[in-house]
């Protein structure tokens, strides 16, 4: 069985209610809308923001799940999508998952304006529904997904960052809504109690190792979901370039951000970048990083008594640093 498969198997049946739910949650009057969110179901990913979203709640609520959960899973998927269709937007990324994106098939304008109206759907979700302790969870993720891609984009400019500043911006870009998915998770069944905060870190911290692992393909050598150099192409700052810069004598650091500001989209040069890193030790110094996070999520997992949903949780932990795109 493949491993998304059964980290999904105790929760087969509200992934399968979800979805009926979450296209619910979606329709509109408008012809044109439908037929795009009907594309962009159609063209779904894995949907671990879901899967974290009733793995928590089951797992802290003795196997429980409540109304608020579906649509706690719903606003967070909503929300989700409206994040990548602007993101498309934002990044000139005419592809999605192998798919095209939707400003690639509709343009620019239609694109904006649905990743608008998701967002308001799921805004209107909760607030519907008076579920304000989801809303306030949901609108700080969003919230610091913002700041965290401006800080990057103010970062890149100077290429100023230092490893505590490159926490913080995956923090806030990539780890806040896995931390919103699962204390979300434990809010729509147990709320105001311990379980909210607890998961809410645990979430952080797979977050935080999500996105060590993605900049690690960056220097990868397996067929991946995106080409090799593409971070130094765009002057984004990974653990591995800010790690070997801040060991580099001053020939090599003037060198490497040389390369990186001028000479970012010749490929000898990236390739070389690469190799450098490689060869003192930036990827080591970053595995080692990733592991230390997955380690401290392990830990939270402790709190809880053995149970499907739990084995699923670490499963996902796992699968977050070992997957292979």
């Amino acid at each position: 069985m493949k491993i998304v498969e059964q980290i999904k198997q105790p929760i087969d049946y509200e992934m399968e209610l979800f979805e009926q739910k979450f296209q619910l949650s979606m329709s509109s009057k408008v012809a044109l809308l439908n037929r795009i969110t009907h594309y962009i179901v159609n063209r779904k990913g894995k949907q671990m923001r879901p899967m974290f979203v009733f793995l928590v709640s089951k797992m802290v609520s003795n196997g429980e799940v409540s109304e608020r959960t579906y649509r706690g899973a719903s606003v967070i998927e909503l929300i989700h999508t409206a994040t990548l269709v602007h993101d498309d937007v934002v990044d000139e990324s005419n592809r999605r998952r192998g798919f095209f994106s939707i400003n690639a098939l509709w343009k620019n304008k239609i694109a904006v304006l649905v990743g608008d109206y998701l967002l308001s759907k799921g805004l209107l979700l909760s607030i519907d529904n008076n579920d304000f302790d989801l809303l306030k969870i949901i609108s700080i993720a969003v919230r610091e997904m913002s700041e965290g891609e401006l800080l990057q984009i103010e970062k890149a400019r100077k290429l100023d960052i230092t490893e505590v500043v490159y926490y913080e911006i995956i923090r806030q870009k990539t780890a806040t809504l896995i931390a919103a998915c699962c204390s979300l998770g434990a809010a729509s069944v147990k709320p105001e109690s311990d379980h909210v905060e607890r998961m809410r870190k645990f979430g952080e911290l797979i977050g935080m190792a999500f996105q060590i692992k993605d900049d690690l393909f960056d220097y990868g050598n397996e067929a991946i979901g995106k080409p090799t150099g593409i971070d130094i192409k765009e002057q984004k700052m990974t653990l591995p370039l800010i790690y070997v810069l801040n060991q580099a004598d001053k020939k090599d650091k003037r060198w490497l951000i040389n390369s990186i500001k001028n000479h970012n989209r010749d490929k000898k040069r990236v390739a070389e970048v690469i190799s450098y890193v490689k060869a003192k030790g930036g990827l080591d110094y970053a595995v080692a990083k990733m592991k230390e996070f997955q380690e401290e999520a392990l830990q939270i997992l402790q709190f809880y008594p053995e149970s499907t949903y739990k084995n699923s949780l670490e499963l996902m932990v796992n699968y977050v640093i070992d997957r292979k795109k």
